[in-house]
């Protein structure tokens, strides 16, 4: 099979690293100087930041206040540094939601219906309006058969409940995190309650301080003599109550799109030439149809997002984790757009754990003959996608998937069992429904073997598409289960974040399998066979062999997974050179 390098002859050629800015040291300057060195000379020609680059308050990054540039980690001198080096930049920007921190949803809890903002996020008792029954919490249940249509990224119905100025709780569309605490109260607070001595004030804030950190419904607070008081008080920890989360936009505000148009012109300005459209399948919604990739809303706004992407001279690369058999990635792909490659790193752990290079090859196939436009990765700031191998029936047909359950399932367990943790999604009964992703560092999951991890990045530099490099992958990076526990319930993904030190990087650059790495991440980045053409030869379920040709330039990839060895020949200055790491 054959096809050209679509991807980088019209648009950017070379390798992508992918880290926060604070993910080597402290700043992004440290990952600059880490660029510098004679080791990464020639290696990377792109640079995917993660959000920390923007003022956020959680969720890593994900969850953004506002998208100007987070000064404690980040100097416009940086900008400056990198454009130096020859390094493009890609970022995010998280379409679906907005943190509860920013300007927009602050003016929004501060003004409520009066609010310039009260439209710009989605009031989840208007939305269903008419569609369902109302609870005693004051929240409409919708309708089941409407109900069951929705996607759910957590247990629970989506919605966050706060406190408007005139005191009154409104539930607002909260698809993915959200953290309420409430406050501990003073004299002060309570001095508005009629009837209510300081004698008494005092003794109510210290049975309330008392217990305000380990109840989960305030309901359940027992006020004993007290409980004449009890709902004023409930009512005024409700008012001081703070909040975290990611609230869900409202796409039918005009203001919204006025916030994308502001959004993407500032970015082009810090540099960004590729933009990720994080969670941009959940935006559209509408009453009747699912929340996740709804058609044809979704598609609808994707075009309007690309023609102000157009305006700003930006590669869009939407963001969507589905199943294979759904069919998504092909739908995007024949739009015009890049997609990114999911379904590479669940099959390397299953192509060098069972020695069968079958569902790669296929997948391979797929890519060059429909000439998709691909990012691919192994390791990243996420987990290990399980859910995108998975087949799926859509319309009564049922597609199948790259893998079979079974093989899937035979991932979780061998990832699991080298100490990966899990992410599942739910039903709207609050079930889990399936796994998906397993997070783990790709060294951890392939058992911490070096010759593996440098087999898995050959293959992974010889595939169609730019490759994306997680710079904890690159160091050989282990599971850190410290940083999960000291991160807590949902810290899963902590397992892979590890901020490496200087110290840490001058040992990883004293180690051989690096400094291979380095070298091959150098060959995809400047030989030119790479701008070719691609020739994917199946032969032995043991084998991959893959070609790039441009002109009289040329490079081989020669795999043999029973030993995990591969050898590479490469064509230079018209003589052949040879690496053979084994």
């Amino acid at each position: 099979m054959k096809g050209n390098n679509e991807n980088q002859k019209t648009q950017f050629n070379g390798v992508m690293l992918n880290a926060y800015p604070d993910s080597i040291g402290e700043r992004l300057k440290d990952t600059l100087d880490v660029l510098k060195l004679p080791e990464f000379k020639n290696t990377f020609s792109l640079f995917y930041v993660l959000p920390t680059f923007f003022n956020s308050d959680l969720d890593r990054g994900f969850s953004i206040v506002d998208y100007n540039i987070n000064d404690e980690l980040v100097s416009k001198e940086d900008m400056i540094l990198f454009e130096e080096l020859g390094i493009s930049l890609k970022f995010d920007i998280v379409l679906n939601h907005l943190s509860v921190g920013s300007p927009q949803f602050k003016d929004l809890l501060k003004h409520g219906k009066n609010s310039k903002y009260k439209d710009f996020f989605i009031n989840w008792n208007t939305f269903w309006k008419d569609n369902g029954t109302l609870n005693e919490d004051g929240i409409i249940i919708p309708e089941e058969l409407l109900l069951n249509k929705l996607f759910m990224r957590k247990s629970g119905l989506p919605i966050l409940k706060v406190v408007f100025p005139d005191g009154s709780e409104r539930p607002y569309w909260n698809t993915f995190y959200q953290k309420v605490t409430y406050n501990k109260i003073s004299v002060e607070d309570l001095k508005e309650i009629q009837n209510l001595s300081t004698q008494q004030a005092v003794a109510i804030c210290k049975l309330v301080n008392a217990e305000i950190d380990s109840i989960e419904n305030l309901k359940e607070l027992d006020f004993g003599a007290y409980k004449a008081f009890k709902d004023a008080v409930i009512s005024i920890l409700k008012k001081n109550r703070s909040y975290l989360g990611q609230m869900d936009v409202n796409a039918k505000s005009e203001l919204v799109w006025d916030f994308y148009e502001e959004t993407l012109a500032k970015l082009k300005d810090f540099g960004c030439k590729i933009l990720r459209l994080d969670a941009f399948a959940y935006l559209h919604k509408e009453v009747g149809e699912s929340n996740f990739f709804n058609t044809p809303g979704t598609w609808n706004h994707l075009d309007r997002i690309k023609k102000i992407a157009d305006k700003n001279d930006l590669i869009l690369l939407p963001e969507i984790h589905a199943e294979y058999g759904a069919n998504l990635h092909d739908e995007v792909a024949a739009r015009g757009f890049q997609i990114y490659d999911f379904f590479l790193p669940g099959l390397m752990v299953h192509t060098l754990e069972q020695r069968s290079s079958t569902a790669l090859l296929k997948w391979a196939q797929e890519i060059v003959n429909k000439k998709y436009k691909v990012v691919n990765m192994l390791g990243c700031h996420d987990g290990i996608p399980v859910l995108d191998l998975k087949g799926k029936e859509v319309n009564g047909t049922y597609n199948e998937g790259l893998l079979k359950d079974e093989d899937i399932d035979s991932i979780m367990e061998t990832v699991i069992g080298r100490g990966g943790r899990v992410k599942n999604l739910y039903g709207p009964n609050g079930k889990k429904i399936s796994y998906y992703q397993v997070n783990a560092t790709f060294f951890s999951a392939l058992g911490e073997d070096s010759q593996k991890m440098l087999l898995a990045r050959a293959i992974q530099l010889f595939m169609p598409g730019i490759p994306q490099i997680w710079y904890l992958d690159l160091f050989e990076g282990k599971n850190d289960y410290k940083a999960v526990e000291r991160a807590g319930d949902g810290g899963h993904k902590e397992i892979n974040r590890t901020t490496l030190k200087v110290e840490d990087i001058n040992a990883g650059l004293e180690k051989k399998s690096v400094l291979n790495q380095l070298d091959l991440i150098r060959l995809r980045n400047t030989h030119e066979a790479f701008l070719g053409e691609i020739i994917v030869n199946s032969g032995l379920e043991s084998d991959i062999k893959i070609c790039w040709k441009n002109n009289s330039s040329y490079v081989n990839l020669s795999v043999n997974l029973n030993n995990y060895s591969f050898e590479i020949r490469y064509s230079e200055e018209n003589q052949e050179k040879i690496i053979n790491f084994n």
